[in-house]
């Protein structure tokens, strides 16, 4: 809800208050964001000026010799006129000055969401959101700019953007333009960070403020693996589970800049939009500029709350169309099985096999098109390989279909190698600097999307196979970082990131909004753009090309203080992880890839038939509780131990819920453990059963010489026999209690510690895990 009352803006979500108002200056001054409280007398809240601070430039001495306005809590400020913190627009006027004053000229308050012209955005098709415009005005200049907050009551998120129009007499230079500002009171504020690189995307990184400025960016073209456009402030002592906790994200998927700024006046200034890199954006007489769409939330029930409701918020408000609320399949996954060295019939054994355990989509990836035998040829081309699929694209999807599965297709659009068709007749349509000398990431180079006719190239060329081989899916890959960055369609090269963005958006419009039923998962080198901006075509996104669990663990971790886990693409894979060479548990590995799509990943002839069976189990099991697992409110629960990490996901209707215990590393005598758990109803009976696991006994080595009657060779033939056909089941606890008993911690049995063997104890060890079945009575 938003109301206005004597110049002052109330936004409301459920449990939260956003109050403005319009100063006797003209100024917007931010007066309070956080639970939600009565409108009504706001002296308490209104931040004081009742002496001049020291090196103060004052705005109008004549009129308040008090008002600097570097001392104030603002919506939006300028250049040149005393505030001396970071400025949200840096623009070179007609007249070669910079400074700006943007002053209240009038407000409008609309129902729903306002439609942007070429940015995706959130949506409110149910017109529950309401949108506040409000107009400033620099007058010298003709500029008007307009800031659009729109009010998600629902989910307890406020969504705001900029638009920028010249009205003036000449051309102005946009050198930084951000979509929102925001200035809070310092509450001992520290930030949190998602940061990486490829196979370590989305790592927690806390900082606590200090003066001075903190960024979180990204230049490399996409919104990156190296810092997720997403960042929070919490306040001191802040948990999992109580204190006060903002979130921040952006609707785009390239270069982006998020800033916390503590003030000498210890004043926290925030501000998110387009990244300053590079950028100048040329606004003619009579043109307008709208930034991203920037999304804020806050929760004083900590992280978990706050998270809450950016999981509402993606998955009512950003991800639309036919999988929109829809259970995502279970899919299998070629490219670890076989990378570029397939054939059809290898494919068909491997898509019967996945399908006799429970898969329901085969993903074909790299290598179906032109001599694509490795990573140096024929991205740009689409030609079917027909040494490799001798009856084409269309034959073969009819064979994965007619074994009741959905088909799925691996492309790269966005990238050419010179060694391709497409390269040998259209080198222009590469990107590279005239007089240089190109550089290459994975032996390709990025195609030239701010140009149409690249752009309907890449359209015609994907839609084709889709309609023709009937796909019902694809991944949408895109590998390397963006160098060179000039396009001899622009003239003026400090547009051309934007461009390039603006371009991929209208490419996935024109390609999947006539294709709603395609489940589109974008890949990027893993999470290389995983965003809101991606989201609005994307429903689900490839975390990382790192499928080791216990790496997954963070990044996953990472991902869900912003992502609902719907989004976020999980799969099992071989051991040893070809990532970190790792060995971890097959139920590990399914363990945390069922927090997110489940996919797999591995070549399925290479399992033993224990093996196969415990997939199949495994696939049972999620599908059985897959609603809870994608859509329902997700937890981190507080691990007292270093080396446990505790996850778990309720169903919105509080009937079913499944917890995660995962260990790193064990200890040596490794003491009790006790399973937190929330979100059950404190009143209502629920009985919790461990999944059942096998436990293989390869994993015991030299230790089954206790237990047997005869001595073998634990590196020998006898055992390898035995671990293919006989397989031990890991300890299975059941607890019967109301959600408020069991919400005080469940104390699981002890873990194997050397001391003896019995059916009782828990064999973790190192990278083992459990899943719990939390299921209320009737």
């Amino acid at each position: 809800m938003i109301k206005e009352q004597q110049s002052i803006f109330y936004l409301e979500t459920g449990e939260t208050s956003y109050i403005f108002r319009v100063n006797p200056f003209g100024h917007l001054e931010h007066m309070y964001y956080g639970a939600k409280i009565e409108r009504g007398n706001l002296d308490s809240l209104r931040l004081k000026r009742n002496i001049q601070t020291g090196s103060a430039v004052l705005y109008n001495e004549k009129i308040d010799p008090a008002y600097c306005l570097d001392s104030v809590c603002l919506e939006w400020s300028g250049i040149g006129c005393g505030d001396f913190r970071q400025t949200p627009a840096e623009i070179l006027l007609s007249d070669g000055t910079y400074r700006t004053d943007f002053v209240y000229e009038s407000y409008s308050i609309t129902t729903g969401c306002v439609p942007m012209k070429a940015l995706p955005s959130a949506y409110d098709h149910d017109n529950e959101a309401q949108t506040l415009s409000v107009c400033l005005r620099d007058q010298p200049s003709g500029l008007k700019l307009t800031l659009f907050y729109t009010v998600f009551s629902s989910v307890d998120v406020i969504s705001r953007r900029v638009v920028l129009e010249n009205e003036g007499n000449g051309s102005v230079s946009i050198r930084r333009l951000m979509s929102l500002q925001l200035d809070l009171e310092n509450e001992g504020f520290s930030l949190v960070t998602f940061d990486g690189s490829w196979a370590k995307e989305t790592h927690r990184h806390d900082r606590k403020l200090q003066y001075g400025q903190f960024v979180n960016s990204s230049i490399v073209g996409t919104s990156s693996n190296r810092h997720n456009p997403g960042f929070l402030l919490y306040a001191d002592e802040a948990t999992e589970e109580h204190g006060h906790v903002y979130g921040f994200n952006l609707v785009y998927s390239g270069n982006h800049i998020g800033l916390a700024e503590l003030s000498p006046n210890d004043l926290v200034r925030i501000q998110v939009g387009i990244n300053p890199y590079c950028f100048d954006w040329q606004l003619r007489q009579g043109d307008s500029f709208e930034t991203p769409e920037a999304v804020m939330t806050f929760s004083e029930n900590g992280f978990n709350g706050m998270s809450a409701h950016f999981h509402d918020f993606v998955n009512r408000h950003i991800v639309r169309g036919n999988w929109k609320n829809q259970e995502r399949p279970v899919l299998i996954n070629n490219w670890e099985a076989c990378f570029f060295r397939f054939t059809r019939s290898k494919l068909l054994r491997l898509a019967r096999q996945a399908r006799r355990l429970g898969v329901e989509l085969f993903v074909l990836d790299d290598g179906w098109f032109g001599k694509r035998n490795d990573d140096t040829s024929s991205l740009g081309d689409y030609k079917v390989n027909r040494n490799k699929l001798p009856r084409g694209m269309r034959a073969f999807a009819g064979e994965i279909h007619s074994l009741g599965m959905k088909f799925g297709l691996w492309f790269e659009p966005e990238m050419v190698n010179p060694d391709s068709d497409l390269y040998r007749v259209h080198p222009e349509y590469a990107v590279t600097t005239p007089g240089r000398n190109p550089l290459f990431g994975r032996n390709q180079l990025v195609l030239d999307l701010c140009n149409p006719d690249v752009r309907d190239y890449i359209v015609e060329h994907v839609s084709n196979i889709l309609d023709d081989a009937q796909i019902d899916y694809v991944k949408w890959d895109m590998n390397r970082y963006t160098s060179d960055a000039f396009s001899p369609l622009l003239a003026s090269q400090g547009e051309f990131f934007h461009r390039y963005i603006l371009g991929l958006y209208d490419i996935l419009s024109r390609i999947f909004e006539p294709r709603p039923q395609i489940l589109l998962e974008s890949c990027a080198s893993g999470g290389n753009r995983f965003d809101l901006g991606i989201l609005c075509y994307s429903p689900q996104v490839w975390s990382s090309d790192d499928t080791d669990s216990i790496e997954r663990l963070k990044i996953q971790a990472g991902l869900s203080y912003l992502y609902p886990l719907s989004c976020m693409g999980a799969h099992v894979s071989a051991i040893p992880n070809q990532q970190t060479l790792r060995q971890t548990p097959l139920s590990s590995r399914f363990n945390v890839a069922s927090f997110g799509c489940l996919g797999y990943e591995l070549d399925l002839k290479h399992l033993t038939r224990l093996e196969r069976k415990e997939i199949r189990d495994q696939i049972v099991f999620y599908k059985a509780n897959r609603r809870t697992l994608q859509y329902g409110r997700f937890y981190r629960n507080h691990a007292v131990k270093s080396n446990k990490v505790y996850w778990q996901c309720v169903s919105a209707d509080g009937v079913s819920s499944i917890a995660g215990v995962f260990q790193t590393l064990v200890s040596a005598a490794e003491g009790n453990d006790v399973l937190p758990l929330s979100g059950l109803a404190p009143e209502r009976t629920y009985t919790l059963r461990t999944h059942s696991q096998r436990l293989f006994v390869h994993k015991f080595g030299g230790l089954l010489n206790f237990l047997l009657p005869v001595m073998i060779n634990p590196n020998g033939p006898i055992l390898r026999w035995i671990d293919r056909l006989y397989a031990l089941t890991d300890c299975v606890e059941t607890y019967q209690a109301n959600g408020r008993t069991l919400m005080q911690g469940v104390h699981l049995n002890n873990q194997f510690i050397g001391t003896g063997y019995n059916g009782q104890i828990r064999m973790l060890g190192d990278f083992g895990s459990n899943l719990y079945a939390i299921q209320a009575d009737e």
